[in-house]
């Protein structure tokens, strides 16, 4: 089969560099047994030793070139392809205790973790390459430049954790940009006290719409200042500078307010 032109529209640079997946694969460490999901396999530099340590391995691929050689490289009793859209991937449909490992492509990785995040309670642990500017974003502790709506919704969901820096030269083609491994666990389901995770993701979108306006003007159509200052925030502050726990007492107090209303209505 010829050689595969790596396609801009699904960002692909795929991974070259033996050391560097040998590293990804050692932080991994799978045992046999585990249920693991490769997102985007593209040449299979990760598929081979992943395969090399579990009996099966899910994969999903939206490169339909590439889904036709992975078949001929690998049988279905040991790859299962899911030729499609990670952004629309059903990951609860494989079951519980998935670990998700992948080279994400660029250009969709922020909605594509926003998408991973909804579905934390299936995940056991994931292990992604990134573009370091990403992998800054989501460890970003509060008063850092780099904090964002993707820090917060992130850090409420798991605990993460940097691994280890990767330069454009260990893919073909090289991007642009430096790279980095991240992990993530899932904090387990009582350390996330939101009482509507919906309504926390608003709150955390309407604070960080106009990053340099202070709270009191970004969050005026969800409350007060004077029920900011009553939550200990102080209404000047700006949204990068709020803890986690800021954002939860702010859902958790809008969350009171609206269901008294809604109950009364049902009576």
């Amino acid at each position: 089969m010829s050689a595969h032109r790596a396609r801009k529209r699904f960002g692909q640079n795929f991974l070259a560099a033996p050391g560097i997946v040998a590293r990804i694969v050692e932080a991994v460490s799978p045992q046999a047994g585990e249920t693991l999901v490769e997102i985007g396999p593209g040449l299979g530099a990760l598929t081979a030793p992943l395969l090399d340590r579990v009996e099966r391995l899910h994969a999903i691929e939206i490169d339909r070139d590439l889904v036709a050689r992975l078949r001929e490289r690998y049988g279905p009793e040991r790859l299962l392809l899911h030729e499609g859209d990670a952004l629309a991937f059903d990951f609860a449909s494989l079951g519980g205790g998935l670990r998700v490992v992948g080279n994400l492509p660029y250009n969709i990785s922020t909605p594509l973790l926003f998408h991973l995040a909804r579905q934390a309670d299936r995940v056991r642990d994931m292990h992604f390459m990134l573009q370091r500017e990403v992998v800054d974003r989501m460890v970003a502790p509060p008063g850092g430049a780099a904090r964002g709506r993707l820090s917060v919704m992130l850090q409420y969901r798991f605990e993460m954790e940097r691994l280890f820096g990767v330069p454009p030269g260990a893919f073909n083609p090289a991007p642009k940009v430096d790279s980095a491994v991240v992990r993530l666990l899932p904090r387990p389901p009582a350390a996330r006290s939101a009482t509507d995770e919906g309504l926390l993701e608003r709150v955390v979108a309407a604070a960080f719409s106009q990053r340099r306006k202070m709270l009191r003007n970004t969050l005026r159509e969800l409350l007060a200042e004077e029920e900011l200052a009553a939550l200990d925030v102080a209404p000047t502050r700006r949204a990068e500078e709020l803890a986690v726990d800021d954002f939860v007492r702010i859902a958790n107090h809008l969350a009171g307010r609206i269901r008294p209303a809604s109950s009364s209505r049902r009576s």
